[in-house]
């Protein structure tokens, strides 16, 4: 059976029972026309004992009747919109299907989904037409019946009318409100029904966007701000690495990276540090179990674009498709690695700690301070920390120390870039300029530490083609090539390295406030 997926525009309105529909008045060039035939329409909700999608915006229904019966699931894309993916039903009795379940997992995990509602719904649809004569929304007037299923409770009945796109575009939802509101109906007070039957209101999900700014927020709320974000992306970004989605596995793999080092910087307001400290030991597995793929990814694609450049004469033999053949099979290994990581136990509970920690945190009285006034010392640690991995650099005494060194440099850059975008929404302007500094150090040093990996690569690829008796000239250029590269790439860090406060940032940042 195939699933489809599409983007659903759509807005709602409760109506009395009264409202008259053709009372109704479009302007702008559309035509409200004649009805089609009522359909009955029943849907079953399922979920989590827990509703744990219900709390996220998530719906998951199989549905009889009208032209498309069939499994549907709805996920949260932007206001007025959800993305619906759709599949063909099946037998009575059929579990919900692999492809529906697969991207709501780290919602679900690994608890049973049980029906927790059913809508019986009489619906009438309204074409709407543009001045070309073209169906470019439908208005459905549907009166409802819903019953719980968790629970013996009284049924629900309403109506309400709702406004999906066609082949509009956004300013017919305007037109059409401006003349529903006129008829009576006013903008629902539920993003779904199925929101309206279990008594919720509003949507689950707010939209991402930039900090919001935490005017004398205590260091534990910025921490729990912070937290929650990352979390939410982590858990967004494990749907599209099950479907192997673009930038998927590196924007999971930033967000499990995010929630570790800001931990590790705020460790003094988590008051079970064992826990704290397992929790980090769980995002560095889950992050481990992501990298093997992306590093593939990132290698592969960085020397197609070198050997592109290269001049055709010097590329002797298939070195473009030797490569490729190596780093794609190392990418579906690692995609495979990362998929079982993610269907695993480990991971359900990790996700299960993370969401205890972004719903019930259990603080010291730190956590209590003004963020303005305990982040700025929490960051002068961070900056100490860099300081100290940088003076180590120059004390290694071969190349193998010096890289790894460097490496260490690097991760402390990044812990002090994390640690200062969450510090953002509490400092303002001057915590973003050390966040986009420390940021700039860790971005040369990545490009020195993706050189060292692709330098090992290029070896072993190169000895492998020597013993099948291919010549291995152009492996040989192309280290030589990513030597130059580790060497512009430390200079790079160097004088990014002179723009850093690093020996003034709590003075620095306590001038900080939000805007400044």
């Amino acid at each position: 059976m195939g699933t489809a997926a599409h983007v659903e525009i759509e807005r709602k309105y409760d109506v009395p029972t009264s409202a008259a529909i053709e009372s109704v008045r479009v302007r702008g060039g559309l035509a409200l026309t004649r009805p089609s035939a009522e359909v009955g329409l029943v849907a079953v909700y399922y979920d989590t004992s827990g509703l744990d999608l219900a709390r996220h915006g998530v719906t998951l229904r199989r549905r009889t009747g009208g032209a498309d019966a069939g499994w549907h699931l709805k996920l949260p894309a932007g206001p007025d919109q959800r993305t619906e993916a759709h599949h063909e039903l099946g037998s009575d009795g059929e579990p919900v299907p692999d492809a529906l379940l697969s991207p709501i997992r780290a919602l679900v995990r690994d608890r049973e989904l049980v029906p927790i509602a059913r809508l019986s719904t009489r619906r009438v649809e309204h074409p709407l037409l543009g001045p070309d004569g073209q169906v470019v929304a439908q208005l459905c007037d549907d009166r409802v019946t819903a019953e719980r299923l968790l629970a013996v409770e009284p049924t629900l009945q309403w109506r309400e009318w709702e406004v999906e796109l066609a082949d509009g575009d956004r300013s017919v939802l305007d037109e059409v409100e401006a003349a529903l509101l006129a008829a009576g109906a006013t903008p629902a007070t539920s993003g779904s029904k199925l929101q309206r039957a279990l008594g919720r209101e509003g949507p689950d999900v707010a939209p991402a966007g930039a900090a919001t700014p935490l005017v004398d927020a205590t260091a534990g709320e910025v921490l729990a701000a912070y937290v929650a974000t990352q979390v939410n992306r982590l858990v967004s970004n494990d749907r599209g690495v099950r479907v192997d989605a673009p930038d998927s596995v590196h924007q999971m793999r930033v967000a499990a990276r995010r929630l570790r080092s800001v931990l590790a910087t705020h460790r003094r307001l988590l008051a079970d540090r064992e826990r704290t400290e397992r929790l980090r030991e769980e995002l560095k597995w889950i992050g481990q179990a992501l990298g093997r793929a992306r590093d593939a990814q990132v290698l592969q694609s960085h020397l197609d674009g070198v050997l592109a450049a290269e001049p055709p004469e010097l590329v002797i033999g298939p070195v473009a498709a030797r490569i490729d053949t190596e780093l794609s099979a190392e990418y579906r290994a690692g995609q495979a690695e990362a998929l079982r990581a993610l269907d695993s136990e480990r991971y359900f509970r990790l996700l299960d700690a993370l969401d205890d920690l972004a719903d019930a945190p259990e603080y010291t009285d730190d956590a209590g301070l003004p963020a303005a006034e305990l982040e700025p010392r929490l960051l002068a640690r961070d900056a100490k920390r860099l300081r100290r991995a940088v003076r180590a650099v120059d004390r290694t005494e071969t190349p193998g120390a010096r890289e790894a060194a460097l490496h260490e440099v690097r991760k402390k850059a990044k812990r002090l870039r994390y640690a200062a975008e969450c510090a953002e929404p509490a400092l303002g302007a001057r915590a973003a300029k050390l966040a986009r500094r420390a940021e700039a150090e860790q971005e040369a040093l990545g490009e020195f530490q993706d050189s060292v990996v692709a330098r090992s690569r290029l070896r072993e690829v190169g000895l492998q083609a020597h013993l099948s008796g291919e010549n291995a000239f152009t492996y040989g250029r192309l280290h030589a090539l990513e030597q130059q590269r580790a060497d512009a790439s430390e200079r790079a860090f160097r004088t990014a390295w002179k723009k850093v406060p690093h020996r003034r940032v709590r003075r620095w940042l306590g001038r900080a406030r939000p805007g400044s």
